[in-house]
């Protein structure tokens, strides 16, 4: 038993749980709290950022990219009011987070001291685990509750710290549990449903296998059962990559940051088998398909649409015995049609990435970074356009990762995200890839790269508006009325930041720029470089609603909305498929 400090019992426990990082800023109301850490320095790194809302996003993202609980800290009020941005994206992308939160001293407390709130209900939306300790001995103990808390639900836990304790003296004897990260029981595989939905499939002419995050460990199965009983495969977008991007059975994501192909399979299925995953959208799909649901968890199923067969398991095990089931298939008319549906989707974006006539498409510096990124390269994707091109396009078929801020969808997410993956994962090449309205939210830290000599590549696409919400203003005939905005020196900020900034305004000046970057990588350069893409304000082909087919939607409908996109002459589904056939 050792006599220290609560803060550095606290650093002890997390350095217990194997946290290597921790992110913040500190302040009066959490001084002690840091000085603990600083205690532990050579075993935890604390990672000084200069907005908190970078650090607890920083900390979802390491959480989402590595398994293991993130963790970040802030002050008593302003900085915890900054830290809900990421704590909330934990929460609803389902990531294992701790946030530390500072507090007035107890002497002055409930006396209207400066920056004083009443934290604890302001985080009762977000976690059921937001626990203000009461005394400096409670302090290690709530932390390790608090761990083990967002590791049960792969959510986030708060734990706020009046800071005169925190630098109390307490007698600590270290934690000998057992530190267990996965769940203790897994559900049986039951025969009778793996023979129930193998049935349907066999009785399918146009069967789909629709995987998201439950099946990102289930690689080798997803690619044996589509191989096995000839099936295309869509993923959800924050699980790309589960089944190889480049092989020609994946036909990508629905929606606004899907595909051509993976919209027309799915509106000519006759079954979609959902497999870890509970798809929001799901509901818009076409009636009269038959549908099963394979998730371990009994609130997911049925909860976004009817679904026919219903099956509770964790679905590695499941496709590993469901892949044992029957002999292989051979290639129906459907399948290769949706192989070649792929292809030309390929070729069409390749297409769009040559055409330079009036300046650099969007599509060409994605591709760009296709080709000059590593099989085991790391992403951090912002939300908006810049999304959805880097979904469509970056490679997922070897050991990339990427993390997103999938379902609360907040900007800014990329260069924290980045940040996270090369502290994470410092040996791999690591992107940031973000549009100018994002980056511009948190551009501060790159400052932080700069500081901790983290030589990530972040790539600014420049359109000088918030393009997503450009599209729905025009989708809903609206003036583009608050969407526009002036741009930067992107390139000369990063340079006068202490990074290197690298200026693109055409084809020529981006085959240069990653020339560029190449022999930086292989110079051993230390610091982030900042490429500004000047591209055009091009509104990418809205792919959530596609009325191309003849067979499908009327002539009007076809013809007004082949008006509105720019998707050439490529054909619709029903052409490919009486072809195949």
């Amino acid at each position: 038993m050792a006599t220290i400090t609560a803060g550095h019992a606290l650093a002890k426990v997390l350095v217990s749980w194997d946290i290597d990082h921790i992110y913040g800023i500190t302040a009066d109301s959490i001084n002690n709290t840091v000085d603990g850490l600083y205690q532990e320095r050579d075993h935890l790194k604390y990672i000084q950022v200069r907005h908190e809302e970078v650090g607890s996003l920083a900390a979802t993202a390491d959480a989402k990219l590595t398994g293991k609980v993130g963790v970040s800290f802030g002050s008593a009020g302003p900085g915890a009011t900054h830290m809900f941005n990421g704590l909330y994206d934990a929460k609803m992308d389902h990531a294992p987070v701790v946030a530390i939160i500072g507090q007035s001293a107890t002497p002055i407390m409930n006396t209207y001291f400066f920056q004083e709130m009443d934290q604890d209900p302001m985080f009762s939306d977000v976690t059921d685990f937001h626990k203000q300790v009461t005394n400096p001995d409670q302090i290690p103990y709530v932390m390790d509750e608090a761990i083990r808390y967002a590791y049960q639900t792969k959510g986030p836990a708060v734990v706020i710290i009046p800071d005169n304790l925190s630098g109390e003296t307490i007698d600590f004897e270290p934690y000998h549990t057992a530190k267990v990260l996965k769940s203790a029981t897994t559900p049986a595989v039951d025969d009778s449903a793996v023979d129930a939905v193998y049935e349907l499939i066999s009785k399918a002419k146009h069967p789909v296998l629709w995987v998201g995050l439950g099946m990102k460990d289930a690689r080798e199965e997803v690619v044996h059962f589509s191989e096995k009983f000839s099936v295309p495969v869509l993923s959800t977008a924050p699980s790309t990559g589960i089944m190889p991007t480049d092989h020609p059975n994946f036909m990508g994501s629905r929606g606004r940051l899907g595909t051509k192909p993976a919209f027309e399979v799915t509106q000519a299925a006759d079954l979609i088998i959902l497999a870890g995953t509970n798809y929001p959208f799901s509901r818009f799909l076409p009636k009269g398909i038959k549908f099963v649901q394979i998730n371990n968890s009994v609130a997911d199923l049925g909860k976004q649409r009817d679904i026919d067969l219903t099956v509770l398991a964790d679905a590695k095990p499941f496709f590993a015995k469901l892949n044992q089931k029957g002999a292989a298939m051979p290639a129906t008319p459907f399948l290769k049609a949706a192989q070649q549906d792929k292809k030309n989707w390929d070729a069409w974006l390749n297409k769009v990435a040559d055409d330079d006539q009036s300046g650099l498409n969007p599509e060409a510096v994605i591709r760009a970074i296709k080709d000059h990124s590593d099989d085991d390269a790391v992403f951090g994707l912002d939300v908006g356009n810049n999304l959805m091109w880097s979904i469509r396009q970056l490679p997922f078929n070897h050991d990339q990762k990427l993390s997103m801020s999938a379902w609360f969808g907040t900007m800014g997410y990329a260069l924290p995200a980045s940040i996270a993956a090369k502290l994470s994962y410092p040996d791999r090449q690591v992107f940031s890839i973000s549009g100018d309205g994002g980056f511009s939210m948190v551009m501060q830290d790159l400052l932080t790269q700069v500081q901790y000599q983290l030589p990530i590549v972040n790539v600014v696409l420049e359109n000088k508006a918030f393009g997503y919400i450009q599209h729905e203003k025009i989708t809903a005939n609206q003036e583009p009325y608050g969407i526009h905005f002036i741009g930067a020196d992107w390139a000369g900020f990063a340079d006068s930041m202490g990074a290197i900034g690298i200026k693109v305004t055409d084809r020529e000046s981006l085959a240069q720029a990653f020339t560029k970057v190449q022999d930086l990588q292989a110079a051993g350069n230390t610091k982030p470089i900042l490429i500004d893409a000047k591209v055009k304000n091009q509104d990418p082909v809205d792919t959530s609603f596609m009325p191309i087919d003849p067979e499908q939607f009327d002539r009007a409908t076809i013809d007004t909305y082949t008006a509105q996109s720019n998707l050439f002459d490529q054909p619709p589904f029903s052409e490919l498929l009486k072809n195949e056939s």
